[in-house]
């Protein structure tokens, strides 16, 4: 077998014994190495995995001079030391910046070119190139959000509509919960089409029912009584504005109002017990309009 033939044997089959051979090769050891943990004697398939590149694309170096293996086994495989990979990681750093291979090469292989001068005037480009890049990534980051369904307000916008509480995330956070429900399909076309003085608007009712649930709560309304019921359909029309709320989707709302601390929390900051209470007045109007509170599923 010549030695091109040992080569190509060398490519076809990788790192495998072909192309590392054992320590019985008197050349290499089984990390493809010179045995001494140096990079010396390694492989072509070695160092394409190493570097990052192709195989096919270290013979294509060979080929036109601008890395070539500096080292032969005694079977005369062509093995890269470590200046030779040095010499790789250089062409890459130049490649990476725009340099053509043939550029490349003449900058490696001439004394008289201030290496160090290119690369600092392409680092300057670069860094250029970069901060162009970070706004036109905002750009299309605001592009994004103006185009997605749902609300359009500004996370800014939103803590100034809804408060200093409102956690913009949430908006997020519901979309993946319910985006795939047909209730979000309604909440994002009507939020579509929303204005920021329509949210105000928005915001402005909920403070007030929330108001309104917590003084009631304070002042012993029954659920069940007129008055909670009164409030639970304000409650189930607040919802509407969002999607076509049912009263079994506001019992199963009312469910969350207790078992998610989030949910709880809110209602609980307004008056103690005010969760539970809302809980109750939902469940009361609902079974007033024919539906079971224990068995209300999300229709």
């Amino acid at each position: 077998m010549t030695n091109d033939a040992h080569e190509q044997e060398s490519t076809i089959t990788g790192d495998g014994a072909g192309a590392l051979g054992t320590d019985a090769t008197g050349a290499l050891g089984t990390d493809g190495t010179d045995g001494t943990g140096g990079l010396d004697g390694l492989t072509v398939g070695r160092v394409a995995a190493l570097v990052g590149v192709s195989v096919k694309t270290l013979h294509h170096w060979d080929t036109i001079g601008l890395v070539r293996p500096s080292g032969r086994t005694w079977a005369g495989y062509r093995v890269y030391s470590g200046d030779d990979v040095a010499r790789m990681h250089r062409v890459l750093v130049y490649r990476e910046l725009g340099f053509p291979l043939a550029e490349i090469g003449r900058i490696l292989d001439d004394p008289d070119i201030d290496a160090r001068g290119h690369l600092r005037r392409q680092r300057s480009q670069l860094v250029d190139r970069i901060a162009r890049l970070q706004t036109m990534v905002g750009a299309v980051d605001r592009m994004m959000e103006a185009s997605r369904p749902g609300m359009r307000l500004t996370p800014q916008e939103q803590v100034e509509i809804f408060g200093a509480d409102w956690l913009p995330a949430w908006v997020d956070e519901a979309e993946e919960r319910w985006g795939d429900s047909a209730q979000w399909e309604q909440y994002a076309e009507r939020a579509a089409v929303m204005t920021p003085e329509d949210w105000r608007e928005v915001a402005a009712a909920t403070d007030a029912l929330n108001a309104d649930l917590a003084t009631a709560q304070r002042a012993g309304v029954v659920p069940g009584s007129d008055e909670a019921n009164a409030l639970a359909e304000r409650h189930r029309a607040l919802l509407s504005g969002y999607f076509d709320c049912t009263h079994a989707m506001q019992v199963c709302i009312g469910r969350m109002y207790v078992s998610e601390p989030g949910y709880t929390e809110s209602y609980e900051a307004l008056a103690p017990g005010l969760a539970g209470w809302l809980r109750d007045v939902i469940f009361a109007n609902a079974e007033a309009h024919g539906v079971d509170p224990e068995s209300a599923v999300w229709e």
